[in-house]
């Protein structure tokens, strides 16, 4: 859906009172401002007291017993979200085995209130394993969408396959969303995975498609307060397509840094400046409400998105937080990249992340991860191309042959896990990664500069943005230039790396048998076209048992 709102002239002269590249916006004054330009961006609705359901039904974290239903209610007209006003509203829901609702197994209701910005949840338990269901959510006379979920296998079932759509990297401003439309089309989803990078922060104008915004978000600011984030997430939630994949399928989400700022740590972000716009501690927090009030995501430790799901004998998925506990990205790409105190996991959660996989007994050990694991080196990458690269990555344009923001920056991190993935012979392990805006297939080596002849640990498969920016829109040059160059001189300096590719938007299905797990690549067509087409590129696969990805030539 386009909005046709422009910022008004109350926000142009609060967007214009300073010089920075940032807007520091008060929380009160955000309110002010952006409640009529939010209101305009809703979807249509008429002007009574009859509570509406504007920004779609959703669920996740499916269980073998249960799935997490979720939804946000408008009870009045201007109860908006990030407004905090608005009546404490009655929400009910229904949970069936059809598509009409007659055969009922779930049923309770909630208070949608203000304090939660009128969004609800229900988690849902007593279900049978890997069923579809449909449910329903009703305040007063009005009734959202049917959406259908789906259960997880019994943790001891023999399970002969599972599918699941991949995405990251949404940016409102850069495009639309076709990516979750041609998935909401399919009809063979277990569950879809989006690896990070849901909503972006920035504001308007400052991050859209080469320079270019194709349709407006809300706030036109950048996002700083908790009205602010809740703002964003709504706009997000209008979005038709988002809306259509929400009702097909569970969605199982982990946040990235643009879900708070550019380049998050444990401490602050590059899009953050302390003071200015208020603490970082302050900023997180807010950041941090919005995001388990807007997703459908059952937090196993409050406050972080890493925890564990299973599917059968077939696949186990760790789920990570690698924003909350990480240590300051590093300056250079020598030196403090292998200093031992510093973390991109936190002791914690390494630890449980280790323990789980070396306690595991399915087939395969999936691991959401949302920055790429695999080491990386620019090589001899020409000036005109080394340069863009740098820039997409958030990198000083000269000297440095890593992205710190990746596992690269945190290299004892990376070397502990792998070693332990080794010594126990833990194999079958794939980490399924967005963040970069380019698909990769790799091996993930123990030692990167003796492979071929070191081992590899795992594997790894990177999806590419579902709109933002890569190689070749900072470039600015046709679709597929910058790849046709840069791909041979990536993959000669990395030799674990089987493909990439720089220029295209799109998204991943993965489809996992007891022999093999495989990624499908696929692109659309343009993302600037509401209507864009979708077709398949690459597929790659790793067999059980042999830690490394081979193409495959054909799409499940």
């Amino acid at each position: 859906m386009t909005s046709r709102y422009k910022p008004s002239e109350a926000a142009k002269r609060l967007n214009s009172l300073s010089p920075r590249r940032r807007t520091v916006v008060k929380a009160a004054a955000a309110t002010a401002v952006l409640a009529g330009p939010l209101a305009a961006a809703l979807p249509a609705r008429a002007a009574t007291d009859t509570p509406a359901f504007l920004h779609g039904v959703a669920s996740g974290d499916p269980l073998p017993d249960g799935v997490l239903l979720w939804t946000r209610v408008t009870p009045t007209p201007e109860a908006i979200p990030g407004s905090g006003i608005g009546p404490d509203t009655e929400v009910s829901w229904v949970v069936a085995t059809d598509k009409a609702l007659t055969n009922v197994v779930s049923k309770g209701s909630t208070k949608a209130t203000a304090a939660s910005d009128h969004t609800v949840k229900a988690d849902i338990r007593g279900l049978q394993p890997a069923t579809d269901y449909w449910f329903r959510f009703s305040a007063g006379d009005t009734n959202s969408p049917v959406a259908r979920t789906r259960t997880a296998p019994a943790a001891d079932a023999a399970v002969s396959g599972l599918r699941f759509g991949v995405v990251s990297c949404a940016n409102w401003e850069a495009g639309y969303f076709s990516a979750y439309r041609h998935l909401a089309a399919r009809t063979d989803l277990d569950a879809w995975l989006h690896l990070g990078d849901y909503i972006y922060e920035y504001k308007s104008g400052e991050y859209a498609a080469r320079g270019t915004v194709v349709r407006p978000h809300a706030p036109a600011n950048e996002i700083l307060t908790l009205a602010d984030y809740r703002i964003r997430h709504a706009k997000y939630k209008t979005d038709p397509d988002l809306q259509a994949l929400h009702l097909k399928a569970p969605v199982i989400a982990i946040w990235d840094d643009h879900e708070f700022a550019d380049n998050a740590w444990s401490g602050g972000a590059v899009n953050h400046t302390e003071g200015a716009e208020g603490t970082w501690t302050a900023r997180q927090a807010a950041a941090k409400q919005a995001y388990f009030e807007w997703m459908p995501v059952r937090p196993a430790i409050a406050g972080t998105t890493y925890r564990r799901l299973r599917f059968g004998k077939l696949a186990d998925l760790s789920l990570l937080d690698l924003r909350s506990f990480r240590s300051q990205q590093a300056a250079t790409a020598s030196g403090s990249v292998d200093d031992p105190n510093r973390t991109i996991t936190g002791r914690a959660q390494l630890d449980w992340l280790k323990a789980g996989l070396k306690a595991s007994d399915t087939k395969w050990r999936l691991v959401g991860n949302s920055v790429m694991i695999s080491p990386f080196s620019f090589g001899s990458l020409s000036a005109d191309l080394f340069k863009p690269l740098a820039k997409l990555l958030g990198l000083p344009q000269e000297g440095i042959a890593a992205n710190t923001d990746q596992w690269d920056g945190y290299t004892d991190d990376r070397r502990e896990l792998l070693d332990h993935l080794r010594s126990n012979a833990i194999g079958n392990t794939v980490f399924l990664t967005g963040d970069i805006h380019m698909a990769w297939a790799n091996d993930v080596p123990v030692d990167a500069g003796t492979y071929p002849l070191s081992a590899s640990a795992a594997t790894e498969f990177v999806v590419t943005s579902v709109t933002s920016d890569n190689l070749d829109d900072i470039v600015k040059v046709p679709e597929g230039t910058v790849s046709a160059i840069a791909s041979p001189v990536i993959r000669a300096a990395n030799r674990h790396v089987h493909w990439v590719d720089t220029d295209r938007h799109g998204y991943g299905v993965l489809d996992i048998t007891a022999d093999r797990a495989q990624m499908d690549y696929y692109v659309l067509s343009d993302r600037t076209d509401a209507n864009a087409t979708s077709k398949w590129v690459r597929s790659y696969s790793t067999r059980s048992g042999t830690q490394q990805v081979e193409r495959t030539y054909t799409p499940v």
